[in-house]
């Protein structure tokens, strides 16, 4: 198992500079306009809510944008990353924002302890990150210890159902190809790309994935003394996850002088899928 964070890592840590400099993170924006949010925070911010006076933990920050937003929406953030390409990128922007926020090299599961057993009001997890992490009940377990008591959990994913879909040819015919349910085994992939539009090819091509069902989720969350205070399915998707099925709509209006924030829903009968989620929990004791 530690294999999987070695060519995980290496692949993160490439791809850190190429995202930074993509348009698809914005950070020319970010940093043009002190107001502005990432589109991952804005579209999470009404369930957020005030975050001022709150200590604030960003699992798996990656570049730092959406922890940067989190900080402007008040929080006293930490953002933590495996990738030490990744916090370079990340404490960066931070810098040139002028945005005092702590960043911690460390992979999940070992966080408590490069915190140094720091406490928390709220946890934030983005999309795109439990895929990542082989054992979902060590990923409780991580919350659950970084959360003070009344601390929160918020977390926006890919829906596991929408992990396990495949479009494998141009028939556009939708396959469950992929496991829903966690699995010992990883989804073992070798590409060249990543989600953001470059000409670079990668060099270190393989990952190690997993799924994780939204009831094993829930359930490592409740095991862990959590209560369960909020889940929501949403029909949209950050990124363009079923190629030719999918079109952007808005899921934010303009405001402020910021465009719309938008995200990939299915063209036809989009209440048939189930395309990501918002699950907010609380740490009673």
């Amino acid at each position: 198992m530690t294999d999987y964070l070695h060519l995980n890592r290496a692949n993160w840590d490439e791809r850190a500079a190429v995202h930074a400099a993509s348009p698809g993170y914005s950070i020319e924006a970010l940093l043009a306009d002190p107001g502005r949010l990432s589109d991952v925070v804005a579209f999470d911010a009404a369930r957020l809510g005030d975050l001022h006076g709150l200590d604030v933990v960003h699992l798996q920050c990656h570049i730092g944008t959406d922890t940067l937003s989190l900080h402007r929406l008040g929080g006293r953030v930490t953002g933590v990353d495996f990738s030490p390409a990744s916090i370079r990128e990340a404490r960066t922007l931070a810098e040139a924002a002028g945005a005092p926020i702590d960043y911690v090299e460390s992979d999940v599961y070992t966080a408590p302890q490069g915190l140094g057993d720091r406490r928390f009001d709220v946890v934030y997890t983005g999309v795109g990150a439990l895929c990542w992490l082989p054992d979902i009940r060590r990923w409780a377990q991580v919350v659950a210890a970084l959360l003070r008591p009344g601390g929160r959990l918020h977390l926006r994913e890919g829906h596991p159902m929408l992990w396990a879909l495949d479009v494998p040819d141009e028939t556009r015919a939708v396959r469950v190809s992929f496991p829903y349910f966690e699995r010992a085994e990883p989804l073992v992939w070798d590409e060249d790309a990543t989600y953001v539009e470059t000409e670079h090819r990668f060099a270190n091509t393989v990952t190690h994935e997993w799924n994780h069902g939204l009831g094993e989720i829930v359930t490592a969350l409740l095991d862990e003394g959590l209560e369960l205070t909020g889940l929501l399915e949403h029909d949209t998707v950050p990124w363009d996850a079923l190629p030719g099925m999918m079109e952007l709509v808005d899921v934010l209006p303009a405001a402020g002088g910021r465009p719309a924030v938008q995200e990939y829903r299915l063209v036809e009968d989009p209440e048939r899928l189930a395309a990501t989620y918002t699950l907010q929990a609380v740490k009673r004791r």
